[in-house]
């Protein structure tokens, strides 16, 4: 009851400041949430200027942090908001006023138990950048490196603490009381987001990820990650390289240096394939501001909070995607969507090819520099409802980090498109996992897999041998009640005596199977 009223007033602050900006619009049809709209909606702000999903940008920014980081995660979700909206919502500036150098000190000699001045021989008061979770002052380091240093804005967990118990209370009401929504994953999706905000939350997670993406591209000068400097640096406090470079959004600064912007976009777009399709790993927010063009022309990323990961198997289904679209065959996408689970099998794989086709073909009717392989991901994730599709998390997270790629790559180069740039990379890893040989590869792994397990499966045998010629083997009481087609309470105990000889295989397949 406590928890109840303490998120109903909570919410009715959230709802009288979506009222002034006219953006009530994502309460009205959650369960109790629609009731607070309704009451607040009489005295919402009417003809407030932008489209829906920008004035629910400025909403959530003047909510603070958690507003600003759960806008960032709405923009991923055109199945949920629309895909203007997640579009609007994708250009949610994070920006907030800084906090004062009294804190960032009291921050830094509380984590390293040392005085800025013994850390640091230069340390500007001013940031230079203030986000909703941190802000960023460059220093020098008293063995004479240039620096950037991160430092989380002073009592940001109990802000987004506070906020993340309502975020799961909406969410356990949408999902008691709205069927139809529960596909969307609603709990799950507030549990993803306290995910990644708590990682953002320890800088040390940040490290990490940058650590880890410089590890990954070692050796590509084209594509560059920032040092760590793992001395100064903690849960509160990150320190890196300091870099220097012109925003990839400032196309005739990157002319005036005698830099060719299709090099630019052409580097971008290799490094992008690269993460997700070579590595699994890739930058989830990689806007102008993240990105930068050093004076050789290669490219330098910064700010690696936001991150996403795509499994081996997920890769094989989104290059499949791509390539089945890309050549106009529309059943083979129906098909991986349908292989890989992300459509119930009771739906219809013919209706699904016409809508991915009513999806492609206008698309693709267009010039190449015009095609957006985002947006096309996009419209096929609006049509989720129809077809009864779970959110793919995994895949709604890259398809915002490709929209914003475009939009980087169309600011830089206007005439050109980045996917056809990456084209032979595309081709050679589409020959290298989808071939021929990659099956045959495929094949032999398993063979090789299972072999190796036979030591297992045949010591497994040998204790189930001796455990029936000692009196029998003990099955759980659930799997007797599926073998017989009836309901047993679970805490039933039996014990069946295994006489055939014939349970001796079926077991062994079992562990076969199993393993």
């Amino acid at each position: 009851m406590i928890r109840a009223v303490k998120n109903l007033r909570r919410l009715f602050q959230i709802a009288r400041t979506l009222a002034r900006h006219d953006a009530l619009f994502p309460l009205e049809n959650i369960g109790v949430a629609r009731e607070v709209a309704a009451l607040t909606k009489m005295f919402s702000r009417k003809n407030v200027e932008g489209r829906p999903g920008q004035r629910l940008a400025r909403a959530l920014s003047e909510l603070g942090p958690s507003f600003i980081k759960l806008g960032q995660a709405l923009s991923t979700r055109p199945d949920l908001m629309g895909e203007e909206v997640a579009h609007d919502l994708s250009e949610l500036q994070d920006q907030l006023p800084p906090f004062g150098f009294a804190d960032v000190r009291r921050i830094m000699e509380s984590e390293f138990e040392e005085t800025i001045e013994n850390l640091f021989s230069e340390f500007s008061e001013e940031p230079v950048a203030a986000a909703s979770i941190a802000q960023v002052h460059f220093a020098t380091t008293t063995d004479g490196r240039e620096v950037a240093v991160k430092v989380l804005r002073p009592g940001v967990e109990d802000h987004i603490a506070r906020d993340l118990d309502l975020l799961y209370w909406i969410a356990e009401i949408v999902e008691a009381t709205q069927p139809s929504l529960r596909r969307l994953k609603p709990v799950e999706s507030v549990q993803a987001f306290e995910d990644s905000v708590t990682m953002e939350m320890d800088l040390r997670f940040e490290a990490a990820a940058a650590a880890e993406m410089a590890e990954n591209f070692a050796g590509d000068d084209t594509f560059n990650v920032p040092e760590i400097d793992w001395q100064r640096t903690s849960q509160r406090i990150m320190t890196s390289e300091r870099i220097k470079g012109i925003p990839t959004d400032e196309r005739d600064a990157v002319i005036a240096a005698g830099i060719d912007p299709t090099e630019v976009v052409a580097k971008s777009a290799d490094a992008f394939f690269n993460m997700v399709f070579r590595d699994g790993f890739f930058h989830a927010d990689m806007h102008p501001g993240n990105l930068f063009v050093r004076e050789d022309g290669n490219l330098v990323a910064v700010d690696f909070g936001i991150m996403g990961r795509v499994d081996v198997q997920t890769r094989r289904y989104l290059g499949e995607m791509l390539l089945g679209f890309l050549t106009g065959n529309y059943r083979r996408v129906a098909e991986i969507h349908f292989e890989a689970g992300y459509v119930p099998s009771e739906k219809s794989v013919d209706a699904f090819t016409q809508a991915a086709r009513s999806i492609a073909e206008p698309i693709f009717g267009r010039p190449m520099k015009d095609i957006s392989i985002a947006r096309l991901l996009g419209q096929l994730f609006a049509v989720t409802e129809t077809f009864e599709m779970e959110a793919q998390p995994q895949l709604l997270l890259l398809q915002k980090s490709m929209l914003v790629a475009e939009g980087v790559g169309r600011r830089m180069a206007p005439d050109i498109n980045m996917w056809e740039l990456a084209q032979p990379l595309v081709e050679d890893w589409m020959r290298a996992n989808l071939g021929p040989e990659a099956r045959i590869k495929d094949a032999v792994n398993g063979m090789v897999s299972t072999a190796e397990k036979l030591p297992k499966i045949i010591d497994e045998g040998e204790k189930v041998f001796a455990m029936i010629q000692s009196g029998g083997v003990r099955l759980h009481p659930d799997t007797l009640a599926a073998l017989a087609g009836q309901r047993v309470a679970r805490k039933t105990r039996m014990n069946v005596l295994m006489i055939l000889p014939w349970a001796l295989v079926v077991i062994l397949l079992a562990l076969l199977v199993g393993n």
